[in-house]
């Protein structure tokens, strides 16, 4: 690797019940997640996932992913990978696990991705109060 390494860019970043591997090399995203609607709270879940690729950089990082409470004040979820890009046109697909994953509130948590440290996207992600159902509405 060189000594000057080049960060990437961060093409994608996908939040999701799982990812699969498939026979033929390829990945499947189940449950793709923009909020999470919650009748009562605490929600758990078993398994959340976070699909990442990157492109266009050449060196050796580490991505850490967070998940922040609407608060801000902590981190509910972390997780790190480290990967190698050989050139500027190689390219890394990262997914996180993050298990036993609770949402103690309502209102917006936070998904951050950093590369070396240094925040490359935040990813909103509301936790928002639903009837349950078979429930009448008000």
């Amino acid at each position: 690797m060189s000594a000057n390494p080049i960060l990437p860019d961060l093409q994608a970043a996908i939040l999701c019940e799982d990812v699969r591997a498939e026979m033929s090399g390829q990945q499947t995203l189940i449950g793709v997640i923009g909020a999470i609607p919650a009748p009562n709270l605490p929600i758990a879940f078993f398994k959340l996932c976070l699909w990442t690729r990157w492109c266009g950089g050449s060196g050796d990082f580490v991505q850490k992913c967070l998940i922040y409470d609407p608060d801000e004040d902590q981190a509910i979820a972390q997780a790190e990978v480290p990967f190698i890009l050989s050139d500027l046109s190689a390219h890394a697909t990262n997914v996180h696990f993050f298990g036993g994953v609770q949402f103690q509130k309502y209102g917006t948590y936070h998904v951050e991705i950093l590369i070396d440290d240094e925040i490359r996207m935040r990813i909103p992600l509301p936790v928002i109060q639903v009837e349950a159902p078979g429930q009448p509405g008000r």
